[in-house]
C-alpha cells in the first residue's frame, strides 16, 4: 500500500517529468500537441496536490508553502487559450512554439516553484 508521502512524492516526480519534457523540446512542427498535453498534465497535478496536501497530516511547512505556490500558479497562469489560438494559426512556426514553451517554463520558474518541488521530493 502506498503511503501518503509516497503518493505526494510520485505526483511531484510526474510534474518534474512533464517540465523536463517541455524543457527538451526542439520547437518542431507538431510540438504544440506535446506542449498542450504537458501543460494540461502539470495543471492537473497541481490541482490534485492542492486538494491532497492536508495541513493535519503534514509535519513540514515546506509542503504547505508549496501548496500555496500551486494555488498561485493555477490562479495566475493559463496557457490553454493561447495554445488553442496557436494551434489554428501558428502550429508550425518554430519561433512562436519556442516563445510559448519558454513562457510556460518561465511561469513554472516563478517563485522558484520547480526548485521547491525538487526540494520537496528530496525531503519526502
Amino acid at each position: 500500500m502506498v503511503t501518503y508521502y509516497e503518493y505526494l512524492k510520485s505526483v511531484l516526480k510526474k510534474i518534474i517529468t512533464s517540465h523536463d519534457t517541455l524543457a527538451h523540446l526542439e520547437d518542431k512542427p507538431g510540438d504544440l500537441v506535446i506542449i498542450k498535453k504537458e501543460i494540461l498534465k502539470i495543471n492537473g497535478f497541481f490541482q490534485v496536490l492542492v486538494k491532497k496536501i492536508d495541513t493535519e497530516k503534514l509535519a513540514s511547512t515546506d509542503l504547505l508553502d508549496l501548496k500555496s505556490k500551486f494555488e498561485y500558479y493555477l490562479e495566475n497562469y493559463s496557457f490553454e487559450k493561447e495554445i488553442e489560438t496557436m494551434a489554428s494559426l501558428y502550429s508550425d512556426d518554430s519561433n512562436r512554439l519556442k516563445n510559448m514553451r519558454l513562457k510556460i517554463l518561465e511561469s513554472l520558474a516563478d517563485k522558484k516553484l520547480m526548485d521547491n518541488i525538487e526540494y520537496a521530493i528530496e525531503k519526502l
